[in-house]
């Protein structure tokens, strides 16, 4: 073989090199020179890690490895939606392989191409414009609407999912991971558990959703407000589009101090669009006059999330969080939890409203 596998790097001791290696070289492309691999900070699901293979650099998706939730973690659905979103306008990483077999690294895995550009934290862009800030909402805007314009029937997505009863299924199912990783009594969540299933909505609609789309969940080009390559579809899978809009909207509601968002936040002189604003882009390139249910999506994605953190705080319990941080991300759970029951009160009470709508 023409590759020294012998090379590692920063917080790459979990990978055996040689084996990674010579997986690269029968199932991708031969290269030169040693393998140089580095963990990505961040990936609190699926440890991340970017792989320098002669000229060419990978990123590497793996399953955690010992106990898991079950139908977490899901590589297999990553390379899926990625491979099939490829010939579309969504712009995606290349996939190139999937490996479900646990003898080369322990744990089922995936690799797709780096894609160069900015992965940004911070919800008010504080190096760019009030211009270039505008242009970069705008462009999460337009590629979420874009996403849920897809015909996913077309690219081979029909049983990627169900397409019924999304929201009624998703509370299912965060209901049995929240239980299966359960610590301790968390009374908003306990609320939301019970008052969620009795008011949920009829689904607008079916299309891919994307089930994490963030600001730290896309790549800008490096100096263009344009987004490259959108990332982390282990939660993606069919349904109802505006649930998943209502969850990138989050960022608007949640508290900074405990979540990277924008609520709190004085918007004009940055050049950010309010959460009306955004909403009504949205509607617009969707082709909708407004989003009604607007509080119950809230009040849902809340839930949602914190059931995601509990698995978070689960796994930092058990010693398999993928990275040093699960244990303060679990700490949020009951934060999110709340501010979730506070959108369920509101819209109890007839005081929710769809932004720039009118009471739903």
């Amino acid at each position: 073989m023409s590759a020294d596998a012998s090379g590692t790097g920063s917080g790459a001791a979990d990978i055996d090199a040689a084996r990674l290696a010579r997986y690269i070289e029968e199932h991708v492309a031969r290269f030169s020179g040693a393998l140089d691999i580095h963990k990505v900070a961040g990936g609190q699901s699926n440890p991340t890690y970017i792989v320098g293979a002669g000229s060419q650099r990978y990123v590497l998706r793996c399953k955690p490895r010992g106990h898991l939730l079950p139908s977490a973690h899901a590589v297999d659905r990553e390379y899926r939606v990625l491979d099939a979103l490829r010939h579309t306008e969504v712009p995606v990483p290349r996939a190139r392989v999937l490996c479900e077999d646990p003898a080369v690294l322990g744990a089922s895995f995936y690799l797709m191409d780096c894609v160069a550009g900015r992965i940004l934290g911070d919800q008010t862009l504080p190096d760019s414009t009030p211009g270039e800030r505008r242009q970069m909402y705008e462009e999460l805007n337009r590629v979420l609407a874009l996403l849920h314009a897809v015909d996913y029937k077309s690219i081979g997505l029909a049983g990627y999912g169900r397409e019924e009863r999304y929201v009624e299924r998703q509370i299912e199912r965060w209901s049995r991971q929240y239980r299966a990783a359960q610590t301790r009594v968390i009374e908003p969540m306990e609320r939301l558990m019970a008052w969620l299933p009795a008011r949920i909505p009829a689904q607008q609609g079916t299309s891919i959703v994307h089930g994490d789309y963030r600001l730290d969940n896309v790549i800008f080009h490096p100096t263009e407000p344009r987004i490259v390559a959108v990332l982390d579809w282990e939660l993606s899978t069919l349904g109802d589009p505006l649930v998943d809009f209502a969850y990138h909207c989050m960022s608007w509601r949640l508290p900074l101090g405990t979540h990277r968002t924008l609520a709190g936040v004085d918007l004009g002189p940055l050049g950010i669009p309010t959460e009306a604003e955004h909403v009504a882009a949205y509607c617009r390139r969707s082709g909708r006059e407004r989003i009604d249910h607007w509080q119950f999506y809230m009040a849902f994605n809340m839930f949602r999330m914190a059931a995601i953190q509990q698995g978070v705080a689960k796994r930092a319990l058990d010693g398999n969080a993928a990275h040093d941080k699960a244990q303060a991300v679990g700490a949020r759970v009951e934060a999110t939890a709340a501010a979730g029951w506070r959108e369920a009160q509101q819209l109890s009470g007839g005081a929710g409203s769809c932004p720039g709508g009118s009471p739903q």
